[in-house]
């Protein structure tokens, strides 16, 4: 079976700006004809935040997930960071829900087969407004 999900780009940018708080949204569109169960995972969980983490996405069907990045109080050394998501994703059986939904359904030694995802976080710099023109 091919991807369940299918994320592009596979890097996540940030305009990233001291001391303050920057969402980013993620889209997760399913491509197959199946319900397909998703959790996203932060590499750093005091920098990330992610909303809703573990949901389901219908067939043929786009989810949005939102991830925010928490104030930072210094600047990173260079725009591309080491932080990472983790998306995992498994097909889910027919008759389940979401309340049906385990932590281990998502683990490679589940008996289920689960597909991952690494997405790349890139800092970049936030658009600077534009400088006034001299009236003359």
């Amino acid at each position: 079976m091919g991807k369940l999900l299918s994320i592009e780009p596979l890097e996540r940018k940030f305009p990233f700006e001291l001391k303050k708080q920057i969402s980013c949204s993620l889209q997760l569109p399913n491509k197959i004809e199946n319900h397909v169960v998703f959790k996203v995972k932060t590499m750093n969980s005091k920098k990330y935040h992610v909303h809703l983490n573990t949901r389901i996405v219908l067939p043929r069907s786009t989810c949005d997930v939102i991830v925010t990045m928490r104030a930072q109080k210094e600047a990173p050394s260079n725009l591309h960071y080491k932080d990472k998501f983790l998306i995992r994703s498994a097909v889910l059986i027919a008759g389940m829900s979401q309340t049906d939904i385990t932590v281990d359904m998502l683990n490679k030694d589940s008996g289920h087969i689960v597909k991952e995802c690494k997405l790349k976080v890139v800092y970049v710099s936030p658009p600077q407004p534009p400088s006034p023109v001299p009236e003359g």
